[in-house]
Order: C-alpha cells, then sequence, then structure tokens
C-alpha cells in the first residue's frame, strides 16, 4: 500500500473532526495529518482507516479510535526528547504518533504475534522507537525508568503500583481503569509519594492483561 494524496486529503478530514470533538492540541493533530493509519491496518480496511473507529487487528487486539489516539496522546502533553513508555505497542499507530511529536519511545508489547509482526513493521517503515519490549507490560520497564510520561492503551483493572513508581517528578501516567468499561484517569506525579490524580471520561479498550507466571 502507498501514501497518497488522498488519503492525505482524509486525513486532514479526520483530524478536523477531531478538533469538532474537542481536541486542541495543534502538535497532536498534526502528528495525526502526517501519520499514514491506512498502513498500520489489514489492507481490507484501507477504505475506513480514516473513520474514527476502532478496527481488529491481530491477536484479538484493536487499533483504537483516532479521537481515544489523540485524547490520551493530549493529556500526555508530550514535548520533544521526552521519555514516553508505551504499554501495548499494538498495530504501532500510537506509537508512530508519539515518534511523530519526537518523543523517545519505549514500547511494550506482551502478543508475541503483534510483537514480531509491529517490530518488522517499524523497521521497514524507519519508525525509530528506543526499545521495542516483547513482556509484562505491568511490570514497566525499570531499567530506562524514570519516565516523563506513560500511556497505557489497555484496560486495566487497578493501577499498577511498578508504573507509579516509574514516573519522574512533574511526570504523567494516562492509564483506562476499570472492567468492562473504563474510565480515562491521569496522574500527576507531584512529589516522592503525591499524585494528583483526573478522572476524565468512560472509554472501551481490550484488556490489559498480566503475566501470571
Amino acid at each position: 500500500m502507498k501514501d497518497t494524496l488522498k488519503h492525505q486529503g482524509m486525513r486532514n478530514k479526520l483530524a478536523d473532526l477531531l478538533v469538532a470533538k474537542g481536541i486542541k492540541d495543534v502538535n497532536v493533530l498534526e502528528a495525526v495529518r502526517a501519520v499514514p493509519r491506512h498502513l498500520f491496518l489489514d489492507s481490507s480496511f484501507e477504505d475506513h482507516a480514516y473513520q474514527d473507529k476502532a478496527f481488529p487487528i491481530d491477536a484479538d487486539q484493536t487499533i483504537s479510535q483516532p479521537y481515544t489516539v489523540a485524547f490520551q496522546t493530549e493529556l500526555l502533553q508530550v514535548k520533544p526528547n521526552d521519555a514516553i513508555l508505551e504499554i501495548g505497542t499494538g498495530s504501532g499507530y500510537q506509537t508512530a504518533i508519539l515518534l511523530h511529536l519526537k518523543a523517545k519511545v519505549y514500547t511494550i508489547e506482551r502478543q508475541q504475534e503483534l510483537f514480531k509482526k509491529t517490530k518488522l513493521f517499524f523497521n521497514k517503515m524507519n519508525y525509530r522507537p528506543k526499545k521495542v519490549i516483547f513482556g509484562d507490560g505491568y511490570k514497566g520497564l525499570p531499567e530506562n525508568a524514570p519516565f516523563d510520561g506513560i500511556i497505557v492503551t489497555a484496560g486495566a483493572p487497578e493501577v499498577p503500583k511498578a508504573l507509579m513508581s516509574q514516573l519522574k517528578v512533574g511526570g504523567r501516567l494516562v492509564i483506562p481503569v476499570g472492567v468492562d468499561d473504563q474510565i480515562m484517569t491521569l496522574y500527576i506525579r507531584k512529589s516522592e509519594k503525591e499524585f494528583e490524580k483526573r478522572e476524565l471520561g468512560h472509554f472501551r479498550f481490550v484488556p490489559l492483561v498480566e503475566n501470571k507466571n
């Protein structure tokens, strides 16, 4: 598949729709206009890639709705060279948005099939995350902590303590919390022991699965 002027036009329409839905961060919107979402989907979905909808990908996972991606990314307040930990690489679309914002992205995927496929895709597309890891997102990535931001792209029944501990003071954790229906939750680390918590509406995600072994 190629990226054409037609695709670019569809991305511009999608970004305009996200503005109408309340997304304000111009850098996030510019990333949506730039990243070719259709290349992250199975070719059978190509005609629908720029609708504001989630779609199935391999391993019973989904590529998140563009509004959700933009909403979570806006909450992170990414600055160039921020170290961002992404839990749930999935198709790699969210990773690409973060890379477009010039973040240093560390991303973890626990579905081996997806991990292999997306890592190959990153190489082919010349996307360069700092690390693409097959592992358990519940544990985070202590060897590269602390992070300026942590984004979780699956529904967590509770907030993993490891992720809270790996956030810099001043850092932001964006995580959908809940079992069947999730509340988008933002934690801002105010000090070693103090976190500010904000709840920002209902969303629906595939579950974040913990490796119990």
